[in-house]
């Protein structure tokens, strides 16, 4: 089951992603009782985690609904399909609580960055946030290119993971169970951010610079939609690509994390409460623009698909100068 919220004739509404179209959740509520002759009530969902295991209020109204246009012939699911051209897809979660992200989860990755990797039992994962509020963009919508620091913008193909129970101090084997569903995260990167060129080098500069090149605005594309956690039997058998301009640049697999997903969940457990809606990056592979160094230009376009969930696809411009007030 994959849901999604979008905005459709000026209305927030939340639905089903089904390959490049949306299915509004009360239109198939609707047609659902017209086709079984059986009443279902149309979900009161506020948010995709009322839609989600393991603890959505409407997650077995959500499920039957889904199976049901699952099941239904290409006629009858076309009248109640809307093309995704048609409408704006939103991030699936509209304010999570937090934004963690894993940083050299994917050995390949480290390795083509010049960095070196060791077993698992030997380190820990290192955890960064970024400012949801001015970070997280919509599908479909801009990566903007700061004036600031325009020339080593990166991308990073990442499997999301959303949290759906809150919890503390979790082991790793039933870590998965407090997770609602799977998304994909492009960890927009600005590898080279020095503040203040002149400056009087200090020891921790490289770690604050590499910090300071995660916060810029738009640089947490996510999307299409939330891909129901129980229909995922192992996160760690999912494709991850991403192409820049129709040109391949990131194919590998999850199975390649350092950290698995379930690792990440009980480590993060340990540091922090994890509340529902919080959403955890997982690292990115090998096939970085930084190890060939290419990097995103205006006028590129962006597209990272991570297993079934689909594909997020952005295109890329240039910070404008902002407008004069007095002309």
């Amino acid at each position: 089951m994959r849901v999604c919220r979008f905005r459709y004739d000026d209305l927030e509404l939340l639905g089903f992603y089904v390959d490049e179209h949306v299915i509004p959740l009360d239109h198939a509520a609707e047609a659902y009782t017209r086709d079984v002759d059986d009443s279902l009530p149309i979900p009161a969902a506020e948010t995709l985690l009322d839609l989600l295991p393991p603890d959505g209020e409407s997650y077995e109204t959500a499920r039957t609904l889904a199976l049901w246009i699952e099941g239904l012939d290409l006629v009858a699911r076309d009248e109640l399909l809307i093309p995704v051209s048609q409408v704006q897809l939103l991030t699936p979660i509209a304010q999570p609580p937090k934004l963690l992200f894993l940083a050299g989860n994917y050995a390949k990755h480290v390795v083509e960055r010049g960095g070196s990797t060791a077993e698992r039992e030997e380190t820990f994962p290192y955890v960064f946030m970024k400012p949801a509020g001015t970070t997280l963009t919509n599908p479909g919508e801009p990566i903007v290119i700061p004036r600031v620091s325009p020339d080593r913008i990166d991308w990073e193909c990442e499997l999301g993971v959303v949290i759906g129970r809150r919890c503390r101090h979790v082991e790793e084997d039933e870590a998965l169970s407090y997770v609602a569903g799977y998304t994909v995260v492009n960890d927009i990167s600005d590898r080279e951010y020095k503040p203040n060129p002149r400056r009087k080098p200090r020891e921790r500069d490289k770690f604050f610079d590499w910090m300071h090149g995660k916060w810029h605005d738009t640089f947490c594309p996510m999307g299409p939609c939330i891909l129901s956690a129980d229909v995922v039997p192992d996160p760690q058998a999912l494709a991850i690509t991403l192409s820049v301009n129709g040109q391949v640049k990131q194919n590998a697999s999850t199975a390649e994390m350092v950290f698995p997903a379930a690792a990440v969940v009980a480590f993060l457990s340990e540091l922090m409460t994890l509340e529902p809606g919080d959403v955890i990056a997982t690292g990115t592979p090998a096939g970085v623009g930084s190890a060939t160094g290419e990097y995103l230009r205006p006028g590129d376009r962006v597209r990272a698909t991570v297993g079934s969930i689909g594909t997020l696809e952005n295109p890329v411009v240039a910070e404008t100068e902002p407008e004069d007030d007095d002309a």
